[in-house]
């Protein structure tokens, strides 16, 4: 199957085990200073061209390809697959169903989604505003507090409707927050009634990400461990059957083997 994807080329997509680190990463002696100061680079560049009204979706996915290739210079090792699941669906909109690590997810799927439709992502307002405010609005994302629930799925419900009748995809991590562990109970089924309300299908994604962690003061400047692989999964499209309740299963089902087989503890 040829993919619409213009940054890969084949269903996986792995790093090359004789990749070499970039001198600067060396040299910061297995710290993250090197790491951190080339996202803040990053972050000044495309909030300039935010400011601009120029980072549009060719642009956020060359960008997200850059920091992909970025990770990989400062010894992250990426396996990702199923990029055929995706290429089913490039004519329809579909939810992205994810489990939530941190922020490399986010800075990453863009150029794994973006290049073969419309995308975008329910965020916490708060990511809106502030360093990231400038990008992220520029890519309209769906906005919740997640401190009023009944309010929040509405916006979800409402918003997530009208992108997808417009064509536009979209990403929804269910966790309530950011974590290294899979609490099965946090897990809501959000992406599964958003895409039953709508009549499109999900797209289960797995992620191991915590190569990448999250920092106690800045969240998004966390340690990066270079002996941490990331791993990134499509599952197959699926239909929406009746309430939902077999889909959501089916989703949970999907990440939490997967996670399992990535060493991540299950609760």
């Amino acid at each position: 199957m040829k993919l619409s994807n213009q940054f890969f080329s084949a269903n996986t997509y792995e790093t090359d085990k004789n990749h070499k680190r970039a001198l600067g990463d060396i040299l910061s002696l297995n710290t993250s200073v090197y790491f951190n100061i080339g996202f803040m680079r990053f972050l000044q560049v495309n909030r300039k061209y935010a400011f601009q009204n120029i980072y549009d979706t060719e642009r956020w996915a060359l960008s997200s390809y850059e920091i992909l290739k970025f990770i990989e210079n400062c010894g992250g090792k990426f396996h990702i697959t199923g990029f055929e699941h995706v290429e089913k669906v490039k004519d329809e909109p579909v939810v992205f169903i994810s489990n939530h690590m941190g922020t490399l997810e986010t800075m990453v799927f863009p150029c794994l989604i973006a290049p073969t439709k419309e995308v975008t992502f329910v965020v916490k307002d708060s990511l809106t505003k502030g360093t990231f405010g400038p990008i992220m609005r520029a890519r309209n994302p769906i906005a919740v507090g997640r401190k009023d629930s009944r309010k929040d799925l509405m916006t979800v419900m409402t918003e997530g409707q009208r992108k997808l009748k417009e064509g536009t995809s979209v990403v929804i991590f269910p966790q309530s927050t950011r974590t290294e562990k899979f609490i099965i109970n946090q897990f809501n089924s959000l992406g599964v009634k958003l895409a039953q309300k709508a009549g499109v299908k999900v797209v289960p994604m797995a992620i191991r990400t915590d190569f990448w962690g999250n920092g106690r003061l800045l969240k998004d400047l966390g340690s990066i461990h270079r002996d941490i692989p990331i791993n990134i999964k499509f599952g197959e499209p699926l239909e929406v059957v009746g309430n939902g309740k077999e889909t959501h299963k089916a989703v949970v089902e999907f990440i939490q083997s997967n996670l399992e087989k990535w060493g991540i503890e299950i609760i």
